[in-house]
């Protein structure tokens, strides 16, 4: 399909056109999916566009959004990019001093607060932001809203009476600011052109080399970030596809059941508690159903080595359509049942997790980007996936690794050049060149190698990596990520900068965790209690060894600590985005990190 659009509003205008009465978007309402089409959804842009220019927005201006996933996130969404002005989106899930942040450094004239209570939060900082002149509130439900807010169904009202055309706007000229979560210091706002993004749909288009017309996902991905928003809203508008958006994580299945998506967008964090739930489910379960799983598994790597060779075996093609229908079946049922492909981005997935979804009969395509190549660099395709491997360029998109001192030759920085390349940071000059350098490129900040078909492996972070006191050098997310399959951790933490070795932070899967001890004498503990015990610490050590296999010696876990609290934004371990903040939980935990040093190293 011919991607000609080079803004966000030609895309929203052609898909009208095209697409007219299908169904965009569909929303849970009084407990059922409510479908929204093409025309009508452009017909709420309209009257939003109108209402936003009664308020005063202008060309230029930024309209900030605090809201999770919902119908009036996206038409706002448009509205906004139908006057010229930028749109700021944020996560609910943020701590209200964060907002505070970047709507000044935005200079934000306008608040679209996801609920009520969200308005409420941000409520004692409007006295100093002075640039917010209304806030409206997009799910107001039932309650009366204060005096200054209005609702987005009064917006709408408001706009349908006085319409606006949609402005003229250059491809070059900046749709959104984008701010990044910021593990390390203040939220940086990248500048995305329409261009930038729109370039970006086509290429993901075209790399998957089909038209998803008639294709369906199940959108939870949030919207806050600039991913969601291209694979879902963006991409589904190109091709005519349907967005069914899910209630919240712990919705997940029911709403996958509920959709049926034919396609998946994901990051590797649920990819994971997928794989963890489906081991644990069938270790509770034991017995027949147990041996009945792993005999499939089994039956799927040896036929999976055999295709390697080109080889085939009868019996083991026979004893794969049995087992797959009496076992892998099942697993996809609970997925929706029409998956066809899905696609995991944000962080690397591990390859044993790509490979038990692809023996289970899913074709998991993963990617890589970061906000500042408007998101997606490279691809795997469906046909042509090589596991561990984050794919190629997207089309019209270039990647090139620069060395690194003390990185081996033959890895080093991933640097990506492209029309996806964004214009900079926003009012942040030393920073933005610091990574864009003179020819376009930018440095991601990512360490990888590409193998001779331009395959992209990503290795690590180039800030995250440390140097041991014997001066090798070891980047944890390699083998933090390999160390999160197991159904019993939750997360990991690897710390070891001028120190003798590696040691880690260890968060148990609490459910995982308290099932184990039930069937092994420790029932009716506490997961703090639990991990006091010399059991459950020689348990968790022989998961570490069994998991770090592939991995040098100097760069394994030499002693751990198991620690009973989640890493999360509430307690500001993690970015809204889900990012660990390394300094947050190296600061927070410092006493049991430099205590691990002092005892004996394992052997």
């Amino acid at each position: 399909m011919k991607q000609d659009f080079r803004t966000l509003n030609e895309l929203l205008a052609s898909a009208r056109q095209q697409f007219g009465a299908r169904t965009y978007l569909a929303a849970k309402q009084d407990g059922r999916y409510q479908p929204l089409s093409f025309e009508a959804f452009g017909a709420q842009v309209d009257a939003a566009r109108a209402g936003l220019a009664q308020l005063g927005v202008k060309r230029g201006d930024r309209v900030a959004v605090i809201s999770d996933n919902c119908v009036p996130w996206a038409v706002m969404a448009f509205a906004t990019f139908g006057l010229g002005a930028l749109y700021v989106p944020m996560y609910e899930a943020q701590l209200p001093g964060e907002w505070s942040f970047i709507l000044g450094d935005c200079e934000a004239s306008l608040v679209l607060a996801g609920t009520p209570a969200v308005a409420a939060r941000l409520a004692p900082y409007l006295e100093d932001l002075p640039s917010v002149r209304q806030v409206v509130v997009l799910r107001p439900g039932s309650e009366a809203l204060p005096a200054g807010q209005l609702a987005f169904e009064g917006l709408l009202e408001r706009g349908r009476a006085a319409p606006v055309p949609v402005a003229e706007v250059a491809p070059e000229a900046l749709a959104t600011l984008t701010y990044t979560s910021g593990t390390t210091g203040k939220p940086k706002g990248v500048m995305l052109s329409h261009f930038n993004i729109a370039s970006n749909v086509s290429a993901v288009m075209d790399a998957f080399g089909m038209d998803p017309q008639g294709e369906r996902s199940l959108a939870f991905l949030p919207w806050a970030h600039v991913y969601g928003q291209v694979v879902e809203l963006y991409a589904a508008l190109a091709g005519g596809s349907q967005i069914y958006l899910a209630e919240s994580p712990t919705t997940l299945l029911q709403n996958l059941g509920e959709a049926q998506p034919t396609v998946l967008f994901s990051v590797p964090r649920v990819w994971n508690k997928v794989y963890a739930g489906i081991h644990g489910k069938m270790l509770q379960e034991g017995g027949a159903k147990l041996a009945l799983f792993r005999r499939a598994l089994a039956v799927a790597q040896a036929r999976e080595e055999l295709a390697k060779q080109g080889k085939r075996s009868a019996l083991l093609d026979l004893q794969g359509r049995v087992l797959d229908k009496l076992v892998f079946s099942k697993i996809r049922a609970r997925l929706g049942g029409r998956l066809k492909y899905a696609v995991s981005g944000a962080a690397s997935l591990s390859p044993e997790v790509a490979r038990f979804f692809s023996h289970v009969g899913l074709t998991v395509c993963e990617g890589y980007g970061l906000t500042e190549t408007s998101p997606v660099a490279t691809n795997n395709r469906p046909g042509q996936i090589r596991l561990g491997s984050v794919g190629r360029a997207l089309p019209g998109v270039s990647v090139r690794i620069e060395p690194v001192e003390g990185i081996p030759a033959g890895q080093g920085e991933v640097v990506v050049k492209g029309p996806n390349v964004m214009q900079g940071y926003y009012r942040r000059p030393e920073e933005t060149a610091a990574v864009l350098l003179p020819d376009g490129s930018f440095r991601t900040g990512d360490l990888g190698r590409m193998d001779a078909d331009g395959y992209v492996y990503i290795t690590g972070r180039v800030k995250e990596q440390f140097k041991l006191e014997n001066g090798k050098y070891v980047s944890p997310a390699p083998l933090e990520e390999a160390l999160k399959v197991s159904p019993y951790i939750a997360q990991v933490f690897l710390e070891g900068a001028n120190r003798p070795h590696v040691v880690a932070l260890v968060v148990p899967n609490a459910e995982a965790l308290l099932a184990w001890a039930k069937g092994n004498g420790l029932e009716g503990k506490s997961v703090p209690q639990l991990i006091g015990e010399p059991a459950v610490r020689g348990f968790y050590r022989a998961e570490l060894d069994r998991l770090s296999t592939g991995f040098k010696g100097f760069e394994r876990v030499v002693e751990f600590s198991l620690v009973p609290e989640e890493f999360t934004a509430d307690n500001g371990l993690l970015t809204p985005s889900l990012k660990v903040k390394r300094a947050a939980v190296a600061q927070r935990y410092r006493g049991q990190l430099d205590a691990l040093y002092a005892e004996p190293a394992a052997a």
